[in-house]
């Protein structure tokens, strides 16, 4: 339960004092029903929800995935750079909806970002190993060498990574592509596994998160929200709907 106030002010209908005003003046309906104390509590997914005749989506809850593209922020706001909010209306930016980690500026693909800070957290957490699939385009050949490199794991000096899955999609003299699985996510920590190979890394796509994998359809700067069996599917990657049948 929310009060009415509230919730329009977190939706990014105003401010506070402002949603006031306009439910003291009779400009908004719940249910259908005119509404004029500010202090009722409703529940958000429960009703419908409308100011001054214009239907809102009153939900406070919000998953989204997105196909983030190169040159773009993984942050809530930079005042230079364009971020992922950006991309988004800006009802998910006054919900909170963040991103759940991060991807390099030049790295494209998948992002997901939720106003659940539990469930990002839980996902996040390095005892709880997600996996993350990337798919990489470096300098040089690849060899068998370079994958057990990956397996054994590597200290990177400024932090040990776990053993992650190489798998080698095209080795040239070149230019190589591989795949990637990685349990944890840290600090460019893909560019780094392979720059200790004696790899640059010149292109890095993120093709899954956990459970979720990026629709082929999904363009570039494009986004959806998640479907209930992805929500579902999330929750039980972050060991959520084990405790709430519990």
């Amino acid at each position: 339960m929310i009060r009415l106030d509230r919730w329009l002010a977190s939706l990014g209908e105003g401010s506070r004092r402002e949603v006031r005003e306009w439910i003291r003046g009779g400009q908004v309906c719940v249910d259908g029903r005119v509404i004029r104390d500010p202090a009722l509590s409703f529940d958000p997914e429960g009703v419908r929800l409308s100011l001054r005749g214009r239907a809102l989506d009153g939900r406070l809850t919000r998953h989204v995935l997105l196909h983030k593209p190169a040159g773009v922020l993984t942050a809530a706001r930079d005042p230079k750079q364009p971020t992922v909010m950006d991309l988004l209306p800006p009802v998910y930016r006054s919900l909170e909806c963040m991103p759940v980690g991060r991807l390099d500026r030049d790295t494209t693909g998948l992002l997901l970002l939720t106003t659940d800070g539990e469930m990002s957290h839980r996902l996040l957490s390095p005892g709880r190993h997600v996996d993350k699939v990337y798919r990489a385009r470096v300098r040089g050949r690849l060899e068998s060498a370079d994958v057990q490199a990956f397996a054994a794991g590597m200290d990177l000096g400024v932090f040990t990574a776990l053993p992650a899955v190489m798998t080698i999609l095209r080795a040239e003299a070149e230019f190589s592509l591989a795949e990637v699985t990685l349990r944890e996510g840290k600090y460019h920590q893909v560019r780094r596994m392979f720059a200790a190979t004696g790899h640059e890394v010149t292109a890095l796509h993120r093709r899954s998160f956990g459970p979720l994998l990026l629709p082929e359809e999904l363009r570039e700067g494009d986004w959806r929200e998640l479907t209930r069996a992805e929500v579902c599917a999330l929750r039980r990657a972050a060991g959520m709907e084990t405790e709430r049948q519990a």
